[in-house]
């Protein structure tokens, strides 16, 4: 069985939440059925040339706009709600990015301030080619042009936060949202501790390739064609969204500074690792720090966002959060 959200394409942002948490669902998705929907870049479509400017054509106080929430039935505080990402396709032949000022890793930022002007804001516009998967890059200033391999991933992915908080979809965190991870790919299963009855799932933040660590801030955004499925994990909670691919576990951390990120996913690595093998702490320890890949996901958003992957083959490729990946990818085209 399929269910299809469709945004109405006259009117998409109508329909849209700016936030994780505080939104009332917008959709219900049964447990073990595909859905087809769709998400709009972070601008909302409004930056579509070089001479666009995001501070001039986008309302700050809107940004990453998420379709959803989704509610999910039977997922009750407590739980673990498992998003399984079937397809992504960038739904236009064009993607974006830009230089935002006082934004990114490699310039002052109001948290960060120093005397210097900002870097210029700049926009590039990407020729999108799904059929190759090419997105064509154009320099501003010379004309070269490179051809770059896709990677569609979205941004971002999560549930509504605890405490009845409603957190910003520029914001990282436990519940997930804007990690900015490009992990979060086709073919892998993200894990998020549920906080409210039916979760409260979003996603949005499309990006046809982004780098590790996001470094200007701004990934090749695009709207995005997204098939996923969801489960429910009983009685089980993950504190930090913890992603499954074929070949490797991965967990999350989101802070500041880096290195606290950095100390977050490598601890629930641990905790894992420790639960999977049946190892005390200290022998998970070591084992994850012999093991680990650490990539950097954002040194760019109001929280940084670390991963550390394992690969499942080099620790004899256990079953992982009750046998959900694997369930999900037989149940998935």
């Amino acid at each position: 069985m399929t269910l299809v959200f469709e945004l109405d394409p006259d009117q998409p942002t109508e329909q849209l939440c700016y936030t994780f948490g505080g939104s009332a669902p917008v959709f219900e998705l049964p447990q073990r059925t595909l859905l087809r929907t769709w998400t709009l870049d972070c601008f909302a479509g409004r930056v579509r040339t070089v001479e666009d400017r995001p501070s001039v054509v986008c309302d700050p106080r809107y940004l990453n706009p998420q379709t959803g929430p989704f509610f999910v039935p039977g997922a009750s505080p407590g739980d673990t709600l498992a998003v399984h990402l079937v397809s992504l396709k960038p739904r236009e032949n064009w993607g974006v990015s830009t230089t935002v000022p006082l934004f990114g890793a490699l310039t002052s930022t109001g948290l960060t301030a120093t005397l210097q002007p900002p870097l210029p804001e700049l926009t590039w516009i990407y020729r999108l080619d799904n059929r190759q998967g090419l997105a064509h890059f154009t320099a501003r200033e010379s004309g070269n042009e490179l051809a770059l391999p896709m990677n569609p991933m979205h941004g971002t992915l999560g549930v509504a936060p605890s405490l009845g908080e409603a957190r910003s979809s520029l914001t990282p965190g436990s519940w997930g949202g804007n990690m900015d991870t490009p992990e979060l790919r086709a073919g892998v299963t993200a894990y998020f501790g549920v906080n409210v009855a039916g979760a409260a799932m979003s996603l949005g933040d499309g990006h046809a390739r982004q780098g590790e660590g996001e470094t200007c801030g701004v990934a090749i955004e695009c709207s995005m064609n997204t098939t996923l499925m969801v489960d429910v994990i009983p009685g089980s909670y993950v504190a930090w969204p913890r992603l499954e691919s074929d070949t490797h576990l991965m967990t999350t951390g989101s802070s500041r500074p880096l290195e606290d990120a950095f100390r977050i996913a490598h601890t629930e690595m641990v905790h894992w690792i420790a639960d999977l093998l049946e190892l005390t702490t200290m022998d998970a320890y070591q084992l994850v720090s012999q093991l680990a890949e650490s990539p950097i996901a954002n040194v760019v958003d109001t929280a940084y966002t670390a991963v550390c992957k394992i690969p499942k083959a080099l620790i004899g490729d256990p079953v992982a959060m009750s046998g959900t990946h694997r369930r999900l990818r037989r149940l998935s085209p």
